[in-house]
C-alpha cells in the first residue's frame, strides 16, 4: 500500500507517517525510483502497535525504544495493550460516573464529599507504563522529570514563569515566516531551555516539534497561548534542526 492508502486506511495524516519513517520508527518496506513510499502487512502490524501505545499515552521515542527491543514480542504486547485498554475503561468510567453525580450535586440531588469530586482523577503518572519498562526494559527516568521533581516550590514557580514566558513570547511572533531571524531567536531560546531540563538533540527537537501538530493534547494546550501556535513551533523547530545539523 502506498502511503496516501495507509492514511487513509488508518485516518492518519501522510504527514505523520513522513514522520514515522524520518524518525526511523515505522520505515515502509520500500520506497521506489520515483520517492514512493510502500508499506507492507508487516509494516501495517507495526503500526497498529504504535497507535496502541499511542493511545495509551506513550511517546514516540518510547514506543521506538519498546518495539526495536529484542525482547519485544508482538502477541505479549497484544495481551498487555488489552489488559491497559481495560484499566482505561474502568478509571474513564468512574469519571463519567464523577460527573454524572457532580451534575446532579448542582442540582441539590445528592450531596458530594470533596474527596467524591475527584474520584477517578489520577495525574501522578502514566500506570501503563512501568509495566511496559518492566516488560521490554528502558532507561532511567527522564532527566527533566527528575529535575522538576528534585526542584523546590520556589524553583518550581521560577521554571513555571519562564516556560509560559516563552511560550507567550513566541505566541506574539506565531504569524511570521518560521525561516525569519525573530522565530530562530525564539526557537533558540526554547531548545535550550529545554536542555536546561534534558537531554534534546538536534533530531529529537525537531520530532518533539512534530508531536506538537500529531497529538491533540499538546496542540490544545499549546494554543491556549495563541491559535497556530503549535503549528507555528512545529515548523520553526523543524527549520531550526535542519540548519544547525549542517
Amino acid at each position: 500500500m502506498k502511503v496516501k492508502e495507509v492514511a487513509d486506511l488508518v485516518g492518519i495524516s501522510v504527514r505523520t507517517l513522513h514522520h514515522y519513517d524520518e524518525i526511523g520508527l515505522l520505515i515502509p518496506e520500500e520506497t521506489t525510483e520515483a520517492g514512493y513510499r510502500v508499506y507492507s502487512d508487516e509494516n501495517l502490524a507495526t503500526l497498529q502497535q504504535i497507535l496502541f501505545f499511542k493511545e495509551l499515552g506513550f511517546p514516540l521515542k518510547k514506543i521506538k525504544e519498546i518495539i526495536n527491543s529484542p525482547s519485544f514480542d508482538r502477541e505479549e504486547a497484544l495481551s498487555l495493550h488489552r489488559k491497559m485498554l481495560l484499566e482505561k475503561r474502568l478509571r474513564l468510567d468512574r469519571m463519567i460516573e464523577t460527573v454524572d453525580k457532580t451534575m446532579k450535586h448542582m442540582k441539590g440531588e445528592i450531596h458530594m464529599s470533596n474527596k467524591e469530586k475527584f474520584d477517578g482523577f489520577d495525574f501522578s503518572h502514566n500506570p501503563y507504563e512501568q509495566e511496559a519498562r518492566d516488560r521490554w526494559g528502558d532507561e532511567a527516568v527522564d532527566k527533566a522529570n527528575q529535575k522538576v521533581s528534585n526542584m523546590s516550590n520556589s524553583q518550581k514557580k521560577d521554571f513555571e514563569e519562564r516556560f509560559n514566558g516563552i511560550y507567550r513570547k513566541l505566541a506574539v511572533i506565531r504569524h511570521t515566516e518560521p525561516s525569519s531571524k525573530e522565530a530562530q531567536e525564539g526557537i533558540k531560546e526554547w531548545y535550550e531551555f529545554l536542555n536546561t531540563m534534558g537531554d534534546y538533540s538536534l533530531e529529537a527537537f525537531k520530532g518533539l516539534g512534530q508531536m506538537y501538530v500529531d497529538d491533540q493534547r499538546f496542540t490544545k494546550n499549546i494554543d491556549q497561548f495563541g491559535e497556530g501556535l503549535a503549528q507555528f513551533m512545529c515548523d520553526s523547530m523543524a527549520v531550526f534542526a535542519d540548519q544547525n545539523n549542517r
